[in-house]
């Protein structure tokens, strides 16, 4: 697969089986669940202030970005966060995640998003060669 066979688009809701096999792929504290992913889903792709982008190739699809832009105080605007960007195992290191990253920056722009940040602990090297740098540490308190 090559690059100009990818296409970045908007999910749709054909796309729930797939998306919900890479969710999978997360090594997480949570185990997506199908009922609260059926659940959320069509939410997510109605929702304004979200942006769910998927990438295709041969029809199917490799990897999804969920995003989202929110107001804030400090930043004199909105701000664009990635929630959570995925590209299925055996498909990385082909662009995908670039060119999920890099549509998902279009949208914040043309929302005037100040910046676009995100939290992981994989791959610094791929999103500091996107320009991306360390800005803050994560804190999260799970709630039960």
């Amino acid at each position: 697969m090559t690059t100009d066979d990818l296409l970045i688009r908007k999910a749709d809701k054909a796309d729930a089986d797939e998306i919900f096999a890479l969710a999978l792929e997360f090594g997480m504290t949570f185990r997506p669940e199908r009922v609260a992913f059926d659940e959320a889903f069509p939410r997510l792709l109605r929702n304004d202030d979200a942006l769910l982008l998927t990438a295709v190739a041969d029809g199917r699809v490799h990897g999804y970005l969920l995003g989202f832009v929110h107001l804030t105080l400090f930043a004199n605007g909105p701000v664009a966060w990635v929630e959570e960007a995925m590209v299925k195992t055996g498909f990385r290191r082909q662009g995908i995640g670039r060119a999920l990253l890099e549509e998902c920056e279009r949208w914040a722009r043309g929302r005037e998003a100040r910046y676009v940040a995100l939290a992981t602990r994989r791959a610094p090297e791929f999103y500091h060669a996107l320009g991306y740098e360390e800005s803050a540490n994560f804190y999260r308190k799970v709630l039960e």
